[in-house]
């Protein structure tokens, strides 16, 4: 992956240039916590340099008397513009991406049946597959694709297209927050696990060897239940394709 910054983007933000100096930093934090689930092809500096992006953008476009202090506001913007980076590459094989479909569709589908959360061993029931290939699925889904609570999914796996608040017009933003509203219910509906997971992981920062720690199982098990919490989250916003 190869970024190239032009020169017009240093000139834009002289306004702004002491916010970007003193959250350098957090540029560089930001990214080594994405880089731990991503292919080793992805380097630290491309995602720094992306970050940097979405730092100048976000010193451009902060408005304090919102409420937010700037570091949560450009953190968000930063994440952001890793991850849009990141998903112009997909390297995943398709095969994957249909395994993905498959598991989010199962999972739907034992849930529209029993009328609660979908177990592991149902859902590989209905996948025709053992609970050990269930387990690789998602392990291959979690090595192959970013989730975050903005974006849940790539394009090909049927993403929700919820534009970007800043530049949206005032219905778009009705349903941006629409979306935000329809997402937090649906996390909270999840299993009490899952749930711990995404907020270890999205709110308190820490990597899936931590959270592996805080909840006694290995890192793989703390990818795989990231992995399912994330394709439940889909068939559940189903709608929102």
């Amino acid at each position: 992956m190869a970024l190239v910054m032009s020169s017009s983007m240093y000139y834009s933000y002289s306004g702004s240039s002491d916010l970007v100096e003193q959250h350098a930093a957090l540029v560089k934090k930001v990214a080594q916590h994405l880089l731990g689930r991503l292919p080793s092809s992805v380097l630290l500096d491309d995602l720094v340099q992306a970050g940097m992006i979405g730092l100048i953008e976000a010193s451009q476009k902060f408005d304090g008397s919102k409420g937010a202090s700037f570091e949560t506001y450009a953190s968000i913007r930063i994440r952001g513009a890793m991850l849009d980076e990141v998903r112009r590459y997909d390297w995943a094989p398709r095969s994957e991406h249909r395994n993905s479909r498959k598991v989010t569709e199962e999972i739907k589908a034992v849930e529209a049946r029993t009328g609660r959360d979908a177990r592991d061993v149902e859902v590989a029931e209905e996948l025709d597959v053992s609970l050990e290939e269930y387990n690789g699925y998602l392990q291959d889904s979690t090595g192959t694709k970013l989730f975050s609570f903005d974006e849940i999914t790539s394009h090909e796996d049927s993403s929700f297209d919820i534009a970007d608040v800043e530049s949206a017009e005032p219905d778009e933003s009705v349903e941006g927050d629409a979306f935000q509203k329809a997402l937090a219910d649906a996390i909270s509906g999840l299993p009490e696990r899952e749930q711990m997971v995404l907020a270890l992981y999205y709110t308190e920062g820490l990597n899936l060897k931590e959270i592996g720690a805080v909840l006694s199982v290995s890192e793989s098990r703390v990818s795989q239940i990231h992995s399912q919490a994330a394709l439940r989250l889909r068939g559940r916003l189903d709608e929102w394709k």
